[in-house]
């Protein structure tokens, strides 16, 4: 009877479940896109094969991948050719949706995609920054949890990690007890119990949400989980849900095992599409700045993940500094914060593996602000205390609670909460299921999306703008006599970041910037960096003189010095990984 009923519920649910996902397919994917709605998995590549058509001379379309359900990883190259090649240029990489319900992620992505082509040739600002940088950007990284978050029933925090198969419960199965969608709405819900002893009571002032029982009160409600049934028969609920191997714990730096973090797999790389685009992003050493968008909290999230890990380079810091509080005056309520100090540790993460392996200045964005969602008297100026005290059965202040219902009902027409209804469960009996929606609680209700893309999109564009911009210019030309001219030559950089970071020259992990010298008929007997121009004081390189290494400073200037004999054309050479090549000629006579 149980498996029956079971049955009759989830064949329900999916059916529900297969229409939200017709409906929203129902809308056609056109260029320019549209950003009133979420897309599919499926609907991101059809996005991404519009813009591409669209603008075939701007946009490369990659497969950098496949999942673990062989699902595709997409990244488009935006760059003007005709300006250079990619890897001749400064390096943007942008990503989102890491973790499977952080659907949001994937569409600041998208309007970055579509700014970036749609704006080329008709906004100046951006049609210089897409010839002078190329851009890398990956919407979807987690994409099988994005299928899965999509086409099944979720609440808002599940089916976040890869699908790696897991025994979350050490009983020699895996995946083998979900939770179920039992009243087959298409959401999980939660589940709870009439009960005089339990911990909960019904909130006075909103019955439809519950606050905890203070000491010497009469409990009203067990809180029994999420929907769900004991599929195994172990006296446990939904423990052991499809994967558990959390994609942005299983990177190849500063990686730990599980008993020290959570859902970081048996061995760093265990999952497929990390692997995949450690590879990506490798062939691409030009990369400097990261993105890597997540789904709450309105943060920039900067390195280093753990206090183990020491403080970062104090100029680095200086160009997060310009960079972080840039994106705060952008995102009005986001901070720009330090992820172990401000949030939390975390091991094997995404931006410490380019921090260190690509030498990319790179930020966590934590995206929608939750308490955005206002319903209260213009004069209000701070949410009041709850009279109440303490948590609701959400874990959040019940007085933001009530605003939050309120929101709900007023503004989006109560399409993020389900009242509480009876259902007879097949362990429990006599139950209520109710509660936040799927696409509630740390997503923005689409009415939302317009403003939180373009805030965060600019964001990347104003740190795509502090690139690295050189120029190569020669200062002057001098004959010193017995056959030798002294040739000054000036590398300035008008970005704030450095041609290089300067924890990438400390560790010495990349190599440095070069100043060549060289042309037919001259020698360059000496060369070296002028420390100060006006006193003509230099200091000069032992070996191989017409060679210099060198890092430019973020708004700053290198100059350099040759001695060269001889007569003729002289060309210098600046080559850098991360800032691309510039030359300059100067007739030596």
């Amino acid at each position: 009877m149980r498996t029956r009923i079971l049955s009759m519920v989830l064949s329900a649910a999916a059916l529900l479940g297969a229409s939200a996902v017709a409906t929203a397919q129902t809308q056609p994917v056109t260029v320019p896109l549209r950003f009133d709605h979420y897309y599919t998995y499926e609907q991101i590549g059809e996005a991404l094969r519009a813009l591409h058509a669209a603008y075939p001379a701007l946009t490369t379309l990659d497969v950098v991948g496949r999942s673990e359900e062989g699902r595709e990883v997409w990244a488009m190259t935006v760059n003007n050719g005709k300006t250079g090649a990619p890897l001749s240029k400064p390096g943007v990489y942008v990503d989102g949706n890491i973790h499977g319900n952080e659907i949001q992620a994937g569409e600041v992505c998208l309007y970055l995609l579509n700014e970036l082509l749609t704006k080329y040739g008709q906004n100046d600002q951006i049609t210089k920054l897409v010839d002078r940088n190329a851009f890398y950007v990956i919407p979807s990284v987690n994409v099988d949890g994005r299928y899965h978050f999509f086409h099944d029933p979720n609440n808002p925090s599940s089916d976040r990690t890869m699908r790696v198969p897991r025994d979350d419960d050490r009983d020699g199965l895996v995946d083998e007890d979900p939770a179920e969608d039992l009243d087959g709405d298409g959401n999980i819900c939660t589940m709870r119990k009439k009960d005089p002893f339990g911990q909960w009571k019904t909130d006075p002032l909103e019955p439809r949400l519950m606050v905890r029982v203070k000491a010497g009160e009469q409990g009203e409600w067990t809180i029994l989980g999420d929907e769900g049934i004991d599929n195994d028969h172990d006296g446990k609920l939904n423990e052991d849900e499809p994967g558990y191997l959390d994609g942005n714990r299983n990177w190849g730096i500063n990686w730990a095992p599980p008993y020290v973090q959570s859902g970081s797999g048996e061995y760093p790389f265990q999952a497929a599409v990390p692997r995949a685009i450690a590879k990506y992003v490798t062939d691409r050493p030009n990369i400097i700045m990261v993105f890597a968008f997540h789904n709450n909290g309105g943060m920039y999230l900067r390195g280093p993940s753990t206090k183990a890990e020491g403080e970062l380079n104090p100029r680095d810091i200086a160009v997060y500094d310009v960079l972080g509080q840039n994106a705060e005056k952008i995102l009005p309520g986001y901070h720009y914060l330090v992820s172990w100090e401000d949030l939390y540790p975390t091991y094997g993460d995404f931006t410490d593996f380019t921090d260190n392996v690509l030498g990319a200045y790179g930020f966590v964005g934590e995206l929608f602000v939750t308490a955005s969602e206002t319903y209260r008297a213009p004069s209000a100026a701070a949410k009041p205390e709850a009279p109440e005290g303490g948590d609701d059965f959400m874990g959040g202040n019940a007085e933001q609670q009530r605003e939050r219902l309120q929101f709900s009902d007023h503004v989006v027409q109560g399409e993020l909460y389900r009242d509480w209804h009876p259902f007879k469960h097949p362990q429990f009996g006599d139950i209520e299921i109710g509660g936040w929606v799927k696409m509630s609680s740390r997503l923005p209700h689409p009415f939302m999306l317009p403003d939180l893309v373009h805030r965060n999109a600019s964001a990347v564009l104003y740190a795509a703008s502090q690139t690295p911009d050189v120029s190569l210019a020669v200062l002057g030309t001098d004959r010193l006599g017995a056959g030798l001219s002294r040739v000054r030559v000036r590398v300035a950089n008008a970005g704030v970041m450095p041609t290089l970071s300067y924890a990438t020259v400390q560790k010495k992990t990349h190599p440095l910037d070069t100043l060549k010298a060289a042309g037919p008929g001259l020698t360059v007997v000496s060369g070296g960096v002028v420390t100060d121009l006006d006193r003509n004081q230099v200091t000069y390189k032992e070996h191989r003189p017409e060679i210099q290494f060198l890092q430019v400073p973020g708004n700053g200037k290198a100059d350099y010095q040759f001695l060269v004999s001889g007569t003729g054309t002289l060309t210098i050479t600046y080559s850098s990984v991360k800032a691309g090549t510039r030359t300059a000629t100067v007739a030596v006579r």
